[in-house]
């Protein structure tokens, strides 16, 4: 015991001396999570606009200033036929249009079907999606608030495809929408959840393999493997500092979520921690078995990076949809512990849920801890090759 403290007290002393090093753990993930919430968005603003009006009437000007007072549009043009579109499009001028078609007023006076056209750069298909929708948005409001109710409904598929009018007389279907969990509809909410698990795996599965490869590249693993210490026993002293700075970690990006991005915990904040100091555990136990099977920091960085970067960034349901993936990369990403620590911070932190809906969950994180644990100490040879 007295040989474990000595090495607890060594190590601990080489972080704080390597005050670069201490810096960039503890500074590292709160830049990230400044520079990730705020770069990954999928929100719908300042929409590059088109109009198409030949003929303006009072409707169609009051239908336009919908769009401009939404906040979420920006008419950059105003032009007289869809020929001119196409120059639009290419040089990235526009991101959506819409075309109103000739005696647009008239026709509603009369109880005729009037359109709208709806053209959007789908070259990114989401986001051409989430334009329609704020599109359709705007222009139902607007139906709901005006005496003519002739309008048809849109069509958002390209710019030949008809619309379905709808006239007078039939039955009006009013749908009213409710977001849980997100109302607002932040990006934040979504990704700041998630950059925990990418942060964490950085701070404990990166660095703990760089910790223990220095060691073999100095020399000073083999005055440890001949010390009084067991296998077991080196890797505590050694991974025991990187489990605090892990945990302090994550109540700073916890503080700069509420703070800076505004993300809720509706959950048990003790819950939350304790969680993420299972995933810490999960982490370093990956980073100690990198480490047991590379002899280089070079090596270990680029086996991390594989094992855990990349996985958590794509396959952890973090940034891209699981359910929208194939099959088979579907069933990979049970694999990875990041998918399902993904799971349990959104369930705290946005729907408010406790250990009596998340106990799937941390009992796979709880088995992958002590697997990895396992594995890893057995992978740590008592002689170096």
């Amino acid at each position: 015991m007295n040989a474990l403290l000595g090495l607890l007290l060594k190590e601990t002393r080489h972080i704080l001396r390597d005050r670069r090093t201490l810096a960039v753990l503890i500074l590292l993930p709160i830049v990230q999570v400044i520079l990730f919430g705020y770069s990954i968005r999928t929100d719908v603003k300042d929409v590059r606009l088109a109009v198409v009006d030949p003929a303006p009437d009072a409707t169609t000007l009051a239908i336009r200033n919908r769009f401009n007072a939404s906040g979420t549009f920006k008419t950059v043009a105003v032009l007289r036929s869809e020929a001119e579109l196409d120059a639009l499009f290419q040089r990235d001028g526009a991101q959506v249009a819409i075309e109103f078609a000739p005696r647009f007023a008239d026709r509603l006076a009369h109880g005729e079907p009037a359109q709208i056209l709806v053209i959007t750069d789908a070259t990114e298909p989401n986001s051409g999606t989430g334009r329609l929708n704020y599109v359709n948005a705007v222009v139902q409001g607007y139906l709901a608030d005006s005496p003519m109710s002739g309008m048809s409904s849109m069509s958002p598929t390209s710019p030949t495809s008809p619309t379905s009018p709808t006239s007078r007389g039939r039955i009006r279907i009013e749908s009213r929408v409710r977001a849980r969990f997100n109302p607002t509809l932040e990006s934040a909410n979504l990704f700041v959840p998630g950059l925990m698990a990418f942060v964490l795996t950085i701070v404990s599965a990166l660095m703990t393999a760089l910790s223990l490869t220095r060691e073999k590249e100095t020399g000073t693993m083999e005055a440890l493997l001949v010390s009084p210490l067991r296998p077991a026993q080196i890797i505590v002293g050694k991974v025991a500092p990187y489990v605090v700075i892990g945990f302090i970690s994550v109540a700073a990006v916890l503080i700069e979520a509420r703070l800076v991005f505004h993300v809720p915990i509706e959950g048990s904040l003790p819950l939350l921690l304790g969680e993420g100091l299972l995933y810490i555990l999960v982490a370093l136990s990956i980073g100690i078995l990198i480490s047991a099977r590379t002899s280089s920091q070079r090596v270990a960085m680029l086996a991390a990076i594989l094992a855990t970067m990349l996985p958590t960034l794509l396959l952890s349901g973090f940034i891209f949809p699981i359910e929208s993936m194939p099959e088979a990369l579907q069933v990979v990403s049970n694999i990875m512990p990041a998918r399902w620590f993904v799971l349990i911070a959104r369930g705290i932190m946005l729907k408010g849920i406790g250990i009596a809906y998340l106990w799937r969950e941390t009992l796979i994180l709880g088995a992958m801890a002590l697997v990895l644990l396992v594995v890893s100490t057995r992978s740590f040879h008592v002689r170096l090759d």
